[in-house]
């Protein structure tokens, strides 16, 4: 089944992972399956992940007190790489190298060079585990394959997991707020795929079959990449959408902090679940 034909009609393995008791343990404010829903995208509330403001309150009043975007950005990424050593003495700290190495923006790296690699394992496992979104792909179909699912398990694991996710935590807490004073409630962005198997295409849902041809209804990854530029969604598949992609389901775009990983693509990370999309055509 090549890219550009109709895949067959969507399972209801979604349906099944949303109904296991597990799935409604997440640490959003809403349940995954309300995450993930389409009515979701249609109109989206703010997502917050819990005790995120509550333990670092004092960098939220700090950035509170700051106007410059750049600022603000800068005091972000120095306080979540280095907050958990400040209790230390200063003789036991890593390095700023260390650090940096250790760190989310590692992570966001590795992300650019493989979103299938280690780094693509740590960062949809955070996606799976703070807001319950069933991971559908990494490398293979991680449904059917369990030795895909295996390899995301011991990729994780090579990565490290545990600060990691809090510095993501944190991450997206800081990008929600940074997109808030930009953006109203959704963005148009753009996704371009070549791997049929990254993502489910449903022939059902609420007045689907009243719309254009050229519209879809997909289950995205629990992460995948978008970007904002639709020329450039052009050279990542054959199959490109335009999706309206509410800002509360955003973990990072690449001009958020002066860094810019994964400015090349001007790339945004996207919360997965279902979207209506407009599939654009050559």
């Amino acid at each position: 089944m090549n890219a550009l034909s109709d895949p067959a009609p969507a399972t209801d393995l979604a349906q099944e992972w949303y109904a296991r008791p597990a799935s409604m343990l997440n640490r959003c404010n809403l349940r995954p399956r309300e995450i993930a829903a389409v009515d979701f995208q249609r109109q989206p509330s703010d997502l917050a992940l819990r005790w995120v403001r509550e333990e670092h309150a004092g960098l939220w009043q700090a950035l509170e007190g700051i106007a410059d975007h750049h600022q603000r950005a800068e005091l972000f990424h120095h306080y979540t790489i280095a907050w958990q050593w400040w209790h230390e003495d200063p003789c036991r700290r890593p390095s700023a190298g260390m650090l940096e190495k250790r760190s989310y923006g590692n992570v966001l790296r590795g992300w650019g060079y493989d979103s299938n690699g280690p780094s693509g394992a740590v960062l949809k496992s955070w996606a799976e585990h703070r807001f319950g979104l069933r991971p559908i792909f990494h490398g293979k179909t991680l449904t059917s394959d369990t030795d895909a699912l295996e390899r995301a398990s011991v990729e994780r694991l090579q990565v490290g997991i545990g600060q990691l996710f809090v510095q993501l935590d944190i991450l997206y807490t800081f990008c929600q707020d940074e997109l808030r004073r930009q953006h109203p409630r959704h963005l148009e962005l753009y996704r371009g795929s070549h791997d049929p198997e990254a993502y489910v295409i449903k022939h059902h849902g609420e007045d689907y079959y009243k719309r254009s041809a050229k519209e879809e209804l997909v289950e995205f990854n629990c992460l995948s990449s978008f970007t904002e530029n639709p020329e450039i969604a052009w050279e990542f598949g054959s199959r490109v959408w335009k999706v309206l992609v509410p800002r509360s389901k955003i973990l990072y775009y690449s001009h958020l902090l002066p860094q810019a990983w994964l400015g090349s693509e001007q790339e945004y990370l996207v919360l997965g679940g279902d979207y209506y999309t407009r599939r654009l055509l050559v």
